[in-house]
């Protein structure tokens, strides 16, 4: 089951949920309330072998209300995942989620700093850091980068990237995203301009390509 969380402290230009970037949007649910829709899909966690991913937004920004939510599935033996940018601070807090968490489906935004810091209003540093973090605390991770023409797909790029990945010890599973643009709408909504107009989708040619630089 997927749960999102409302929030994000990033300001990526190929967002599309632009409408989940306030932490005060969405609707507000108790921990009580949450469980019980869960426990709902018990039988089905335990025949597929599957279990609970929270998204978002960003849902590290909600660490407390998770690491809660988590205790309580450890409990109940349901299998934890967190899909996020890995963008924050590794806190205490932040540390004891990890324990938590059996699996992070985890964004690298860009490998070069600078352009990472251009497409979402951050650099890089954090996000490396977690998933070193990660890697030496032996938690499981997929690595998932949204393929963008013209702007995450150079060839320099994702050679520096799979140094990166091959660096780290526990990727189980590396994801190229496509980019696309049915979220632009979201943002005219909103009354706000969409960056990158003029940036094409990625085809499944282009998507092949990075797959044979990564070597995936």
């Amino acid at each position: 089951m997927l749960y999102l969380c409302g929030g994000c402290n990033l300001k990526c230009k190929y967002c599309h949920n632009r409408d989940t970037w306030d932490i005060n949007s969405g609707k507000i649910i108790t921990l009580d309330e949450l469980v019980k829709d869960i426990e709902k899909y018990s039988n089905y966690f335990t025949s597929s072998n599957g279990g609970v991913t929270i998204s978002g937004g960003e849902p590290l920004l909600q660490s407390s209300f998770l690491v809660s939510l988590f205790k309580i599935l450890k409990q109940k033996n349901i299998h934890t995942a967190i899909d996020t940018s890995g963008m924050v601070t590794i806190t205490n807090q932040i540390k004891e989620l990890i324990t938590l968490t059996d699996l992070f489906l985890l964004d690298i935004k860009h490998i070069n700093s600078e352009k990472c810091k251009n497409l979402v209003g951050f650099s890089n540093e954090k996000e490396l850091d977690f998933a070193r973090f990660l890697s030496t605390n032996n938690k499981p991770m997929w690595i998932r980068q949204v393929l963008i023409p013209g702007i995450t797909d150079d060839e320099d790029d994702l050679l520096k990237l799979k140094d990166f990945i091959s660096s780290l010890n526990t990727v189980r599973k590396v994801e190229i995203l496509p980019y696309h643009s049915l979220g632009k709408y979201k943002w005219e909504n909103l009354g706000l301009k969409y960056e990158l107009n003029d940036v094409p989708d990625a085809t499944n040619e282009d998507v092949l390509r990075v797959k044979q630089i990564l070597d995936i």
